[in-house]
């Protein structure tokens, strides 16, 4: 009888369903991270732009995300090696012309050579298959700024330069006090105990036009031209020049690769050969 009690307490054990975790969004950049063969180091960058490969998340639905997100694959929602989390971002897929506006609440992809990750509900939007899909990224300064002075853990809101009804968080004391948070005219309020939540983005997508391109493994960017010619020189890549913010940055390439599996060994190469901020680009 006593087996019988205690087979039945374990089964009772064992099918009791973890708890479901909280939203409790806030700002962060976090520490370097890594993948095998490359280290990533976290930055706030409010006007980043560049272009990679996507895949889909394999993140577990109801898990936390770095910036403390319960993660939903139904949501507009991607993972980044670097950007400041969450930011908002505007992503197009090369391939077919599909762009689609998704929040970066996660690390990742755990993956080298891999620029994003995104939800099933955004990579679906975006007409992706099971494999990378050439992408272009783009930051929303405006909206990412917002978050990063509206969450816990942020920099300070500076009231005079925040657009008017655009972000709004306040808390209203006691015990019962609520949490919310309004980012481009949407609420979402809780109870303090259960933190701060963001308002979902809408599962849309825009069509434009395909523009596909060759696969490039960009190895280190300069200031001066003349010094990127000399690096690339020095291990046969070239040297393009693309824009960082309000500059004018010279990067050397190796390339052009035609497959994906081409641009993965030469990036490979130059991570062993010390490149480590070294990732593949599409142009």
């Amino acid at each position: 009888m006593k087996k019988v009690v205690f087979w039945g307490c374990l089964l009772l054990a064992s099918c009791t369903p973890a708890p479901i975790p909280h939203s409790d969004v806030h700002y962060t950049v976090g520490a370097a991270w890594h993948v095998p063969g490359q280290w990533f180091y976290p930055r706030e960058e409010f006007a980043w732009q560049g272009t990679g490969l996507a895949i889909r998340q394999d993140g577990r639905e109801g898990e936390l995300t770095a910036d403390g997100e319960v993660r939903s694959m139904a949501t507009m929602t991607a993972s980044h090696p670097t950007l400041q989390l969450p930011a908002i971002v505007t992503v197009t897929n090369l391939e077919n012309g599909r762009q689609v506006r998704v929040r970066v609440n996660d690390r990742g992809p755990a993956q080298m050579g891999r620029a994003l990750a995104l939800s099933t509900q955004a990579a679906n939007l975006l007409g992706m298959g099971a494999g990378p899909a050439q992408v272009r990224i783009v930051e929303d300064e405006v909206a990412s700024r917002q978050l990063a002075e509206t969450l816990p853990g942020g920099v300070a809101l500076q009231i005079a330069a925040a657009p008017r009804e655009q972000v709004v968080q306040s808390s209203l004391g006691g015990n019962g006090g609520v949490s919310v948070v309004a980012v481009g005219g949407g609420v979402e309020s809780t109870p303090e105990s259960t933190g701060v939540k963001l308002v979902d983005l809408p599962v849309a997508y825009a069509q434009g036009y395909a523009a596909p391109g060759m696969l490039w493994v960009e190895t280190m960017d300069f200031t001066s031209r003349s010094a990127a010619v000399m690096q690339a020189g020095g291990h046969g890549g070239v040297v393009r020049p693309v824009m960082s913010g309000q500059s004018m940055m010279w990067a050397v390439r190796q390339g052009p690769f035609a497959t994906i599996s081409a641009a993965d060994a030469a990036l490979k190469r130059a991570l062993a050969n010390g490149f480590n901020g070294s990732h593949i680009v599409v142009e």
